[in-house]
This record gives structure tokens, C-alpha cells and sequence, in this order.
């Protein structure tokens, strides 16, 4: 009997911790946002990551510490139709959702090879869960005006 009531007692016990349940909130996905955008003669690559994610040797080549607080961003641009690397005037301005300014120094990087890869980097710290904003402006050589890119990205380093 002892067996029983204990058993249904801890059968009770399970039930009641069941989960939660039809009434709890379950976000929804997101769909991931762009990573490109064209700007008339020119298409602009962007992303942004965490640098533990880059492999040690790439990191070391660059002189990039690695860490989950730090955000790397990485903008490349290239001229239409056949999608040929140029050089450009790269600016960033990065804030956060509370305002605060992060400062992110870019820089040009030139990987010779077949095809000449250029694309501009730089880093800031980040905080688990911080949200930033990145406003990037963009002047492709040879053209006379700037375009601007917006794009927001969360970063998750716990």
C-alpha cells in the first residue's frame, strides 16, 4: 500500500510539473536579416559575428583577439555585373539600443591571389545579449557620392 500511495504521489508530482502548457509564450523565429544590399554600380557584402568564431590561424593572421565579447564586422564591396572587388571610403558609426556610442576603427585588408580580395574590418567590445546597430557609409572609388547601410544584429556570448 505504502508502494502504491508513493507511486501515485510521485505520479502526481510529474503530472503537475508537466511543462508549460498551452498558455506559455514561445517566441517566434526570425528570419535572418540581409547581408547584402546594392547600391547602384555596386553591391555591398556585410556581416557581423563574434570572434571566437574565427579559426585560430585566420585570428593570428590579422591580429584579432578571440573572444565571445568581442564583435568583428566585415564589409566587402564589389562592382557589378561580374562581381569584381574594389576599394572604398569605409565608415562605421555603431550604437547600441540604449545609445551608447561603441567605436569601431575599420580597415582595409588585401588578400592577393587570382582575383584580389578587399573587404574592411574592424571589432568592439560586446556585452551577452547587447543589441547593435550598425550604420555603415560606403563610397565606392570612382564614384562621386556615398551610400548609407543600416543593419542591427544581437550578439549572445554566454
Amino acid at each position: 500500500m505504502i508502494k502504491r500511495t508513493l507511486l501515485l504521489s510521485i505520479f502526481a508530482l510529474i503530472s503537475a510539473c508537466g511543462g508549460p502548457g498551452e498558455s506559455a509564450a514561445v517566441p517566434e523565429a526570425q528570419p535572418a536579416g540581409a547581408t547584402s544590399t546594392d547600391i547602384g554600380n555596386h553591391v555591398v557584402h556585410f556581416s557581423a559575428q563574434t570572434t571566437d568564431q574565427l579559426p585560430p590561424a585566420v585570428a593570428r593572421q590579422y591580429a584579432i583577439v578571440r573572444s565571445k565579447n568581442i564583435a568583428m564586422l566585415n564589409i566587402s564591396v564589389l562592382q557589378k555585373p561580374n562581381n569584381t572587388p574594389v576599394a572604398a571610403d569605409v565608415s562605421v558609426k555603431t550604437v547600441n539600443l540604449t545609445g551608447q556610442l561603441k567605436n569601431i576603427t575599420m580597415r582595409k585588408i588585401e588578400e592577393p591571389g587570382d582575383i584580389l580580395a578587399i573587404y574592411y574590418i574592424g571589432d568592439t567590445k560586446i556585452a551577452n545579449r547587447e543589441v547593435l546597430v550598425f550604420d555603415i557609409s560606403i563610397k565606392p572609388d570612382g564614384e562621386d557620392s556615398t551610400s548609407e547601410v543600416r543593419f542591427k544584429k544581437q550578439f549572445f556570448s554566454d
